[in-house]
């Protein structure tokens, strides 16, 4: 009798750990979603005005304290890409590989890699229309013992050059230099 009451109240107290283990991970769960969401409605653009409205390329020039090695390998590994961003990232290295970043916001695929001097994206973020895709073309040039990265970014929709120009140094540029120190 003795034995039997302990083996129901171990069954019971398992249960009680499985229900609370899973009501812990629907919570942090539910707290990912909506900092994704959080993210997404911050990341939403307000279309460009003016002179802007009609551009669909932009051209920017960063330099980094990290070799040409060290940028590459951060844009083609999701733990790193996801530890300087802050958000989830799945990265296929591979020449035609496909990438999902910032918690599932954007999404392309690799078409091509020159290891340690060149990345070229097919790119979208995922409000875009089905099938829009833009390319992002990121030249890692050194520079001394750091690297010149080189972005241009061609063939988005009209209206998002300003959108674009302020998410590429808020979300990846500033947010990267801070990663590398």
């Amino acid at each position: 009798m003795h034995k039997d009451f302990q083996v129901r109240s171990l069954t019971i107290q398992r249960r009680e750990i499985l229900k609370s283990a899973g009501m812990a991970c629907g919570s942090l769960m539910f707290g990912a979603k909506l900092y994704a969401k959080t993210q997404q409605a911050s990341m939403q653009q307000t279309p460009s005005t003016g002179a802007n409205q009609k551009r669909t390329s932009l051209h920017q020039e960063i330099a980094f304290k990290a070799s040409p090695q060290r940028i590459y390998e951060i844009f083609l590994d999701s733990k790193q890409f996801a530890a300087f961003t802050t958000l989830g990232a799945t990265i296929d290295p591979k020449p035609g590989g496909a990438f999902s970043t910032f918690g599932g916001l954007i999404e392309g695929r690799n078409v091509e890699l020159l290891p340690n001097q060149r990345i070229v994206q097919a790119f979208r973020p995922t409000h875009w229309d089905p099938g829009v895709y833009s390319i992002v073309r990121l030249e890692l040039k050194p520079q001394g013992i750091g690297t010149l990265v080189v972005l241009d970014h061609t063939g988005f929709p009209e209206g998002d050059y300003d959108h674009l120009n302020e998410g590429w140094q808020e979300r990846y540029w500033q947010p990267l230099q801070k990663y590398l120190g």
